[in-house]
């Protein structure tokens, strides 16, 4: 279908700087050969993340100005507590500087012990790092055609309820700690969650007495996708929608720095659990700050108010999504595999498919990010092998199920131009990608490893 112009007019312009190829090859090698460790100067179309990246509107900028900077109780924070009743119908919150926030605060009163599972379709990289820090274990419950890039399916995000049911009847009920709904699920491709599944995570998890967590910080995209593909919601707005969603939940954590559209920020929200709240609102205090600002100035609570109303926009949902679906159709036509259809927020190039020659110990998608950076000056960011880790027990390295590059679109940020370039990069690499080599550690942390390391290319 042909897209609308941006429902957005620009009023201030930010310069690139584009080095030469040789600049960048020595930018590359000082950064250990990893795209983290790039300076932002030395990028011309950075697409490592949409986290925190987006461009605020002059609605969120003149919020700022009216920011309540009182330690407790100031009026920044119930103008966030009141979007977040009317959007999601949920009762309490508490204001995390970040996602990977709300998870540190929360996730230690819901894992009871050593060894529990919490069951996901398929966990984020500080989900599972947060999970794993307090000695449970995540478990990826998501739908095989999730792994199938080729294969059309409109919700790749789906739990497979089967095994989903299967799990917690052979492990017992009581070693789940609870159960993670992603959404829209990044590890998958950006991939939506529909309605229908929700129900049925809902009816499982009510069925064995298990508590539903919505990682939320992309939940107006999938929103809009349940809007755009499922048979029944097309007339319902995004609101609507998003409340009969989180009605089957019990807590959401969101990095606010996506679908809320500012440059920092997450929160914790509870529909229903005084005592839980009482808890997580006392592990606050000494993790993130006082239970109103959560480590946010009042300036970042007020565009967050004003953010998570814009994020929910169909006019602009529309807009950003149809760009991410103009990248992928333009890399379609080209021969280049992504996960299809599109997700919300990026373009998954299947770097399994690009670089066949390079074994998944030597991280493809890693290869493919360094080399687009090389190409073009483009910054992408791997989600395959690299980011999944090793096992925390036995130390042997996870294969992912499908090694991609994250082209990760910032809200508000490029124009269709931009993406013109990533296309014509990967037109030109795709036509020398046997001489690209795999990598391997130079340095490798223990957690999170693939912020920090350190690599080399395969002699």
């Amino acid at each position: 279908m042909p897209r609308e112009a941006e429902p957005y007019r620009i009023k201030m312009v930010e310069p690139l700087r584009k080095i030469s190829r040789e600049e960048r090859g020595k930018a590359l090698q000082e950064a250990g050969y990893n795209p983290f460790l790039l300076k932002a100067e030395d990028v011309y179309i950075d697409l490592l993340t949409d986290s925190g990246t987006g461009a605020m509107s002059d609605r969120q900028w003149s919020a700022m100005m009216v920011g309540d900077e009182a330690y407790a109780g100031g009026r920044s924070f119930y103008k966030v507590k009141a979007a977040i009743k009317d959007i999601f119908n949920y009762n309490e919150i508490i204001p995390t500087h970040q996602g990977r926030g709300a998870e540190q605060v929360l996730f230690p009163h819901l894992i009871k012990r050593k060894g529990q599972y919490v069951l996901g379709n398929m966990h984020f990289d500080t989900t599972m790092a947060w999970i794993e820090l307090n000695k449970a274990v995540p478990v990826n419950l998501v739908i095989e055609e999730a792994f199938d890039t080729g294969k059309a399916h409109p919700f790749k995000g789906n739990f497979d309820l089967e095994r989903l049911e299967n799990f917690i009847v052979e492990k017992g009920a009581d070693n789940i700690a609870f159960i993670i709904i992603t959404v829209t699920c990044n590890s998958a491709g950006g991939q939506p969650v529909s309605m229908e599944n929700v129900r049925g995570v809902k009816r499982i998890a009510d069925k064995y007495g298990l508590k539903i967590n919505f990682d939320s910080a992309r939940f107006a995209e999938n929103a809009y996708f349940i809007k755009q593909r499922e048979k029944g919601y097309a007339d319902k707005s995004i609101k609507e929608i998003v409340q009969e969603m989180y009605a089957m939940g019990d807590y959401l954590t969101m990095s606010a720095k996506k679908d809320a559209i500012v440059n920092m920020g997450g929160m914790i929200a509870f529909k229903d659990d005084p005592g839980l709240y009482a808890e997580a609102c006392a592990s606050c205090v000494p993790m993130e700050g006082f239970v109103t600002y959560g480590g946010l100035s009042g300036r970042d609570l007020e565009c967050l108010a004003v953010g998570l109303y814009e994020g929910i926009e169909v006019d602009y949902l529309e807009s950003r999504i149809g760009q991410v679906e103009y990248l992928g159709e333009e890399l379609r036509k080209a021969g280049i595999a992504i996960q299809w259809p599109v997700g919300g927020h990026a373009v998954f190039v299947d770097a399994g498919k690009f670089l066949p020659h390079i074994p998944a110990e030597q991280f493809p998608a890693q290869a493919l990010c360094n080399e687009l950076y090389l190409e073009a000056g483009v910054r992408p960011v791997e989600i395959g092998s690299l980011l999944l880790g090793r096992d925390p027990e036995t130390g042997v390295q996870k294969k992912a199920g499908v090694e991609f590059m994250r082209l990760t679109i910032p809200r508000r940020v490029y124009t269709d131009r931009h993406m013109d370039v990533v296309v014509d990069a990967l037109i030109k690499i795709k036509e020398r990608r046997e001489q690209i080599k795999g990598l391997e550690f130079v340095y490798e942390p223990k957690v999170l490893r693939h912020f920090l390391c350190r690599l080399k290319p395969v002699e």
